[in-house]
């Protein structure tokens, strides 16, 4: 049995007293996970405001216009399944346990989640999210072709009052570009970093792979 005045003694501690103190910190970064749930609200309401926005001005856009506002709400979506992947999974692994063991919408990553399966989780979605920009752009790029002026640019902002004044007096024309965002060294730059994303997630899969190798077959059947 142990002694009383031995355990009281211990209680007191400094020693055990430190590190019980350093492990609570890690409840120091839930207001970080709560601030991004805010951020998701965010996400929702954005996509809502461009969905309303694609249903009621769909009849007066082109296919390219449509196309494009289709792959921003894509990318919202997606964006926002990473705030998930990032809320869920770091709660889990740096601040605590969720405990939905027994939960039927349990995702299914969720029960071997660890810091190097959320990275490469993080680094797959981040190549999704430049993708969706990528294909963006190279649909943007379609308009240099056309001799369409950059916006932002005094050409762009004529052109755009004489799109104004042609609408008001043809209404119910058929809406079309005025001007574009793309150019070649934006386009040659964005699959460059795209292509860099690509061979960080092959790196940080291949460092996972080469720290938590395999088990051989027959000592995973044992």
């Amino acid at each position: 049995m142990a002694d009383p005045r031995t355990t009281a003694v211990s209680r007191k501690d400094p020693s055990t007293f430190l590190p019980k103190l350093i492990f609570s910190s890690r409840w120091l970064q839930l207001p970080l996970y709560l601030g991004l749930i805010v951020a998701q609200c965010v996400y929702v309401f954005l996509f809502v405001k461009e969905l309303v926005h694609l249903v009621s001005d769909a009849p007066g856009m082109t296919e390219q216009m449509i196309m494009l506002l289709v792959l921003g709400l894509i990318d919202v979506v997606m964006i926002s399944n990473l705030l998930v992947m990032v809320i869920v999974g770091g709660y889990e692994t740096f601040v605590s346990r969720l405990r939905l063991e027994n939960h039927p919408d349990q995702p299914e990553w969720l029960s071997h989640v660890n810091a190097s399966v959320l990275k490469v989780k993080l680094a797959m979605a981040i190549i999704g999210i430049s993708s969706i920009h990528l294909l963006k752009t190279f649909i943007e790029a379609g308009a240099m072709e056309s001799g369409l002026p950059l916006c932002g640019t005094v050409e762009a902002l004529a052109a755009a009052q004489q799109a104004a004044e042609f609408a008001a007096a043809n209404a119910g024309m058929v809406a079309t570009k005025i001007c574009t965002t793309a150019t070649a060294a934006g386009v040659l730059w964005q699959t460059i970093i795209h292509c860099v994303f690509i061979l960080s997630a092959i790196g940080i899969a291949w460092t996972d792979k080469l720290m938590h190798p395999a088990k051989p077959a027959k000592a995973a059947a044992h």
